[in-house]
């Protein structure tokens, strides 16, 4: 069964990013991104097109070569607490800590050293509801490393929805887990998403998974051509060369349907290097929040 979404604010704008590194080489080429309010957006594309560095410009810790950045309508220039991340291993980023405490960390890191220590009893109760929420309160005294792969993940989340971030990056989350682990917390995530109406962005080399997760993927390529030419002084970066909303279901059976089978097959073939290099005037980007700005020339006008 397919349910639509509400149209919701922008709440995140990046307009004409170029992304180039000292040594000459283009990694983000003139990409332009808007994000609504609740939306789980899917960002898969081909090994070294980006997506780390996309990922550390929206977090801000990078900034681009060029373009502009809006957070919630207005500029943002630093790392800020509206945005966070889970990464593949985040908990073990804290293997001394307990579990309960390294979801109090969110909280903590806030405050003064002094302050936190007077809000440290509220902060723990606030930390096992959330435990709570993702299945871990029975191992909230556990050492960080005595738990699973998965269990480490959903204490890295129990500690994001305790940051209550506006936009939650996630960075491969579930590629270090076996099968039935991975699509336990594929399931769960989803449900974390409605219940706490978040916004998420959502790296993944798996596409079935990105197709499942998202109600929009994105793909990043450096793989089309343009009107630039092909000549000595062209360094062409990754774009974006898919922006499409995707199917929302209410059962894990859609991953049994030709549907999802023929939709996985399409995106799949973007994140590959074609035969024919898809012209930049060609590009899928039917998304309602999909823009693109072409220099003249990128897209030289019809004469």
């Amino acid at each position: 069964m397919v349910h639509t979404e509400k149209v919701r604010p922008i709440i995140l704008e990046m307009n004409d990013i170029y992304k180039q590194y000292e040594e000459g080489k283009m990694v983000l080429d003139n990409v332009d991104f808007r994000l609504s309010e609740h939306e789980f957006c899917a960002l898969v594309g081909p090994s070294g097109c980006g997506k780390s560095t996309l990922f550390r410009l929206i977090l801000r810790q990078e900034r681009p070569t060029a373009g502009t950045y809006l957070l919630e309508g207005r500029p943002s220039y630093y790392p800020d607490p509206r945005v966070g991340i889970v990464y593949q291993n985040y908990a073990l980023n804290y293997p001394h800590l307990r579990a309960i405490d390294s979801v109090a960390l969110s909280r903590r890191l806030k405050r003064w050293p002094g302050v936190s220590l007077l809000h440290r009893q509220e902060d723990r109760e606030e930390a096992m509801h959330y435990l709570e929420k993702v299945k871990l309160a029975d191992h909230a005294h556990q050492w960080l490393h005595e738990l699973s792969g998965g269990q480490q993940q959903r204490v890295a989340i129990a500690q994001a929805l305790m940051a209550k971030h506006r936009i939650l990056l996630m960075d491969e989350p579930f590629g270090a887990l076996d099968p039935g682990t991975r699509a336990d917390l594929q399931v769960f995530t989803l449900e974390l998403w409605e219940e706490y109406d978040m916004t998420i962005i959502f790296v993944t080399h798996d596409i079935p998974e990105a197709v499942f997760l998202g109600t929009r993927v994105v793909v990043l390529s450096q793989h089309y051509t343009d009107d630039r030419g092909d000549g000595d002084g062209v360094h062409r970066g990754a774009k974006i060369i898919r922006d499409q909303v995707l199917p929302r279901y209410t059962t894990t059976k859609v991953k049994e349907s030709a549907e999802y089978a023929q939709l996985v097959q399409e995106i799949e073939e973007d994140t590959k290097k074609p035969k024919q290099l898809k012209h930049i005037k060609d590009f899928n980007l039917r998304h309602r929040d999909s823009i693109r700005t072409l220099t003249t020339e990128e897209a030289r006008p019809v004469v």
